[in-house]
């Protein structure tokens, strides 16, 4: 896939800040810099949802790929893999996250995560009051509500990026695991 719109240039700070960080400036943020309000927005609320932590790091990387499995975004498949490697997290849990329903690597919770950050991300969304429920059951009000809004936010960044021609920029080329790929259709994954 290629940009459909071309990389603006950031402020100088902004890149030092991203390529001391991740190693490389984002590409994601220099297509939507063409609207520095949209950029500093969406970098600001990206930036207080790390910083929320009432739900295991673990499943939110496990929901955040899960959704962008699902919707096609190569570029957050990239980097959260990237992240989970940098973080400490299970790299072979992750590496499987395109195609938990066939693996046997999670536990239960973990597939419920998943399967709901699913269920919010399909159109129309088709989560239950059950599923729902089981959730909130399992792991609180607090981090349940932000389980939903970090899902929800995925969404639109992974949208955002599908439909502004980002993909993958190699992040997760650094992991010792290779990244499963998805089931080429939905019956392969029941």
């Amino acid at each position: 896939m290629a940009l459909r719109l071309p990389k603006a240039p950031l402020p100088a700070g902004l890149s030092e800040n991203m390529i001391t960080a991740f190693g490389a400036v984002f590409e994601p943020t220099e297509v939507i810099w063409h609207n520095p309000g949209v950029a500093t927005a969406n970098t600001e609320f990206a930036g207080r949802i790390a910083g929320w932590d009432a739900l295991d790091e673990s499943l939110k990387s496990f929901a955040h790929m899960a959704v962008a499995s699902l919707v096609g975004c190569s570029w957050c498949l990239d980097i959260n893999y990237f992240q989970a490697q940098n973080k400490g997290l299970d790299l072979t849990k992750a590496a499987q996250v395109p195609n938990w329903r066939a693996s046997e690597v999670f536990d239960p919770l973990e597939r419920e995560v998943m399967d709901y950050a699913e269920a919010m991300s399909v159109t129309p969304p088709t989560v239950t009051d059950e599923q729902y429920g089981g959730l909130l059951d399992a792991l609180g009000a607090a981090a349940m509500v932000e389980l939903t809004a970090y899902v929800a936010f995925v969404n639109m960044a992974a949208r955002n990026n599908i439909a502004n021609g980002v993909s993958s920029q190699g992040f997760s080329d650094s992991c010792e695991v290779p990244l499963a790929g998805r089931p080429a259709t939905a019956a392969a994954q029941e």
